[in-house]
């Protein structure tokens, strides 16, 4: 059994990162979960929310949109639409999307199709604003 995991974190744009680390715990779709070394192999689906993976005594947080994550072989691999490092976070950006989202549901009724888009895009400002804030 390894006693690491190899984490590489893909965006459509880039490869976020790619680390030897020593756990993960990430939002899945159906619940929080964990990886460790000599993890079943899985594909499981993420949603809206934080990413953390250890290195040693280092914890590192990264906020998610939608993805998902393959475990194989001590391999984890995170496909996501983005991913920000919490130190990377534009927190007036954050707040700016968080504004425009509001404003846009007090216009819109839930059966308007944007309803649904800008419901998500409040989910993902929030997120960002809360991770970049607890761990600034």
């Amino acid at each position: 059994m390894a006693e690491k995991l190899k984490l590489e974190m893909v965006t459509p744009h880039k490869l976020v990162l790619s680390e030897e680390v020593d756990e993960i715990t990430a939002p899945g779709a159906i619940g929080e979960f964990g990886v460790l070394p000599g993890h079943t192999p899985m594909l499981t689906t993420l949603k809206v929310g934080e990413l953390t993976y250890r290195q040693g005594n280092q914890v590192k947080h990264v906020a998610v949109n939608w993805g998902y994550v393959e475990v194989e072989d001590d391999n984890v691999t995170v496909l996501v639409e983005t991913a920000e490092m919490a130190d990377k976070i534009d927190l007036e950006r954050a707040r700016a999307a968080l504004s425009r989202a509001e404003n846009a549901l007090k216009t819109l009724s839930p059966d308007d199709k944007q309803f649904k888009i800008m419901e998500a895009a409040l989910t993902r400002a929030l997120m960002r604003i809360q991770i970049a804030t607890r761990h600034s």
